[in-house]
């Protein structure tokens, strides 16, 4: 039976590490997109806050130039009925009427174009894609961010239609269902790249508690050859799955590589 969690205030702090060759780690901001509630609420309404942080869930930097959608339990993708955009946060409201379970999503966001470079021995970096580089430096990494948040809420019953790969781009593919996680036992999924499994990829799993901050995720794994990985999460709670992967960038874009985020929030609920 599907049973469902709302919200509370959770507090974690992120520290997301630079892509490929960057020199070191970086404190980031990470997006992430979370209802209020994984069950819909009054007459059917989903209500989702969307931005950038470094404490979860508490919107730093809204999520602009996204291209937010809702897949239905039919198969369908429409147009959230609400989109709003603040300084610190995107809300998102959508009304569910079919019985199953809806797909939120951001949409790929591709923003920042960063080249990591050496010079005389130094490594720097340049996010101005038009600056000059001083000359004899050596390009070691040029890629442009690609960020995609996700999450599913379920009206009842869940279903799987909505679960289905986009085989293209770094996802999160659920073999357990999100809507469907339970204190104790564990939940499965699979990370693809462009519709391939993506093998010896490293997942994490963040959450926090009210009061506490924690700079390091709860839980960390790496998919085997099949691109496939599962967690045993012992508390009940609102999590993020985090996953990256430097790849080379489709043909036309505005950098030879992409810096993938994806990010997947859910709950886990009491036995």
């Amino acid at each position: 039976m599907f049973k469902s969690r709302v919200i509370s205030h959770l507090k974690i702090t992120v520290f997301a590490a630079a892509f490929s060759l960057a020199p070191s780690m970086a404190n980031a901001h990470t997006p992430f997109l979370v209802p209020t509630s994984f069950e819909p609420l009054y007459e059917g309404w989903v209500s989702l806050d969307a931005g950038f942080s470094e404490v979860f869930f508490v919107p730093e930097v809204a999520f602009d130039k996204g291209n937010f959608q809702v897949l239905t339990p039919k198969g369908e993708w429409v147009a959230p009925g609400r989109l709003e955009q603040f300084k610190t946060r995107s809300v998102v409201e959508y009304q569910a009427k079919d019985e199953g379970t809806y797909r939120f999503t951001t949409g790929l966001r591709k923003a920042a174009i960063f080249r990591m470079y050496e010079v005389n021995g130094e490594r720097k970096h340049s996010r101005d894609p038009k600056e000059v580089l001083p000359k004899g430096a050596k390009i070691l990494d040029h890629y442009q961010s690609a960020t995609l948040a996700e999450a599913y809420v379920t009206l009842k019953k869940p279903t799987a239609t909505a679960l289905k790969p986009y085989n293209q781009g770094l996802e999160i593919v659920p073999v357990t269902h999100p809507n469907d996680v339970y204190a104790g036992e564990s939940f499965a999924f699979q990370v693809l790249l462009d519709g391939k499994p993506l093998a010896d990829n490293e997942v994490s799993l963040f959450t926090g508690y009210d009061g506490n901050e924690h700079e390091k995720p709860t839980q960390t794994t790496k998919t085997d050859k099949d691109g496939k990985a599962q967690l045993t999460i012992a508390n009940v709670g609102t999590y993020l799955l985090y996953t990256r992967k430097s790849a080379p960038a489709p043909k036309g874009a505005e950098a030879p590589n992409y810096g993938y985020v994806y990010t997947l929030s859910f709950a886990v609920n009491a036995q």
